[in-house]
């Protein structure tokens, strides 16, 4: 018999999303304490108090309004990074509900705060859905206490926005989408290939088209059975699972499809997990009427606020990621609308000799994620995120005039800037910094099974075009300005 819709148990489910909405904050805390000073400090290559000169509180709410530099960033993002480690752990439900409540307010104010001055290096969707998946596990509760079905259906109306979103947003761009034939490309040019993208892309067309199918019954069809009674809701809650674990294993796309995963339980009720994960709810759960009045509270700002992202959805003229207010709440969602054919990468060489000649002696550096050596497997990184290494992907399709943050990088690695250069994987100079630097753009593409064998590479690359003309310090001093 179908389970009554409001039947249903979530226990697990909550438990589910709460550790791991939890360890995505982990993540995403140690990504701005490795990351934010070298890209967005107080002498980074976007620093956070100019952008605070021209924006205001309410434009772009952040504690760094009150104060900021490198040090405070540090409290920040470290008080963050402990209380991600509290809430993951389960530490946070011993205490009394206000105290759980409090801790989680906290993460989402934190994380608010770094996100709304992080500038390009933040603008990405996954920064929203774990503001908004944060956001509403506040109102989860600890897990001695009953949660309210309310809060089930704003987490899959949240899952629905992400999947039904990108659906919509492919349907409507690139008619390889519509033709199945855009993952024919996307395995290779995607921002950030890892070990088995290469495998993925190699499979055979007619594999691809079943992929790309496959992408489609999933975002278009599949997550409406979020909205229906068990055992409906937990297989689209399935799919949805098998779709974002397949998209984790073929590519790095930071945590969004991690949390996407971790969303997607809120479909799935005990009686289904209960047969994986040997656990069971309290015999007694603890009442509150805070936990039901602040979920329908919660259930009816949430209503409101997605008249816009309806809109959205519906319109021909559909906006992927988009956020239609500065706390990030009731999103938009939705990536790679169109499909690169080529993959085109930057390469940053440098050289120590005076004279540049055609004999002149370049030397490359290395980035930790992005594709440079053809000797070089892609690595896994995700859920952590290379922001300095997705932004390359980006400034490759476009000029150097468009990323002014690029010469600031070239500047750092000829200023032999320690922060800066923790970013990437291999300095070739580690006795003097170079004296010129250029970055060339070359085409990539996965080298075929027989070419791996006979040359150990897993690329091919041609030169295209120099992107930067060599550079000194000195003819780069005005972008420090």
């Amino acid at each position: 018999m179908t389970e009554g819709l409001y039947q249903s148990k979530y226990w697990l489910s909550i438990l589910i999303i709460q550790r791991g909405v939890g360890f995505v904050y982990i993540n995403a805390f140690l990504v701005a304490i490795n990351q934010f000073r070298p890209l967005l400090g107080e002498n980074g290559l976007m620093p956070v108090p100019r952008f605070l000169e021209r924006i205001s509180f309410k434009q772009s709410p952040s504690i760094f309004h009150w104060h900021f530099s490198d040090h405070f960033f540090g409290i920040i993002a470290w008080s963050g990074f402990t209380l991600a480690l509290l809430a993951t752990s389960g530490i946070s439900d011993i205490g009394p509900l206000w105290l759980s409540m409090l801790i989680w307010f906290l993460l989402w104010v934190l994380y608010l705060s770094i996100v709304n001055v992080g500038q390009l290096f933040y603008g990405f969707g996954w920064e929203s859905l774990l503001l908004e998946a944060g956001f509403y596990s506040i109102f989860l509760g600890p897990l001695h206490y009953e949660y309210s079905i309310i809060m089930i259906f704003i987490l899959r109306w949240l899952v629905f926005r992400v999947e039904f979103g990108a659906g919509l947003i492919k349907m409507r761009g690139d008619k390889c989408w519509r033709k199945l034939t855009c993952l024919n490309y996307h395995h290779e040019t995607q921002p950030m290939p890892n070990p088995l993208s290469r495998f993925f892309h190699l499979l055979p067309k007619n594999l691809h088209k079943i992929e790309t199918l496959f992408n489609h019954i999933v975002q278009l069809g599949a997550v409406w059975l979020l909205f229906l009674p068990q055992p409906f809701a937990t297989i689209g809650a399935s799919l949805i699972i098998l779709s974002q674990f397949y998209l984790i294993i073929s590519g790095n796309y930071a945590w969004l499809n991690w949390l996407t995963l971790l969303l997607a339980f809120s479909g799935i009720s005990n009686r289904y997990l209960e047969y994986i994960i040997p656990l069971s709810p309290p015999t007694t759960l603890l009442s509150s009427s805070l936990v039901w009045i602040t979920s329908v509270i919660l259930g009816l700002s949430v209503a409101y606020l997605s008249i816009d992202p309806i809109k959205n959805m519906i319109s021909s003229q559909q906006r992927m990621n988009a956020s239609f207010n500065p706390l990030h709440l009731v999103n938009t969602y939705g990536a790679f609308g169109s499909v690169t054919r080529s993959r085109y990468e930057i390469v940053i060489e440098g050289t120590n000799e005076q004279n540049i000649d055609s004999d002149t002696v370049w030397k490359e550096y290395e980035f930790k994620g992005k594709p440079g050596n053809p000797r070089k497997e892609p690595m896994q990184w995700a859920p952590y995120h290379l922001r300095l290494d997705w932004q390359m992907w980006f400034a490759a399709m476009t000029s150097p005039r468009s990323n002014g943050w690029l010469l600031k990088f070239v500047y750092k690695l000829l200023t032999d800037h320690k922060q800066t250069l923790k970013l990437i994987s291999k300095n070739p100079f580690n006795y003097k910094a170079p004296e010129y630097i250029r970055a060339c753009l070359f085409k990539y593409k996965f080298t075929t099974w027989e070419e791996y064998k006979e040359t150990g590479n897993w690329w091919k690359r041609s030169f295209e075009k120099i992107y930067i003309p060599p550079q000194s310090k000195k003819d780069l001093e005005h972008v420090t300005n």
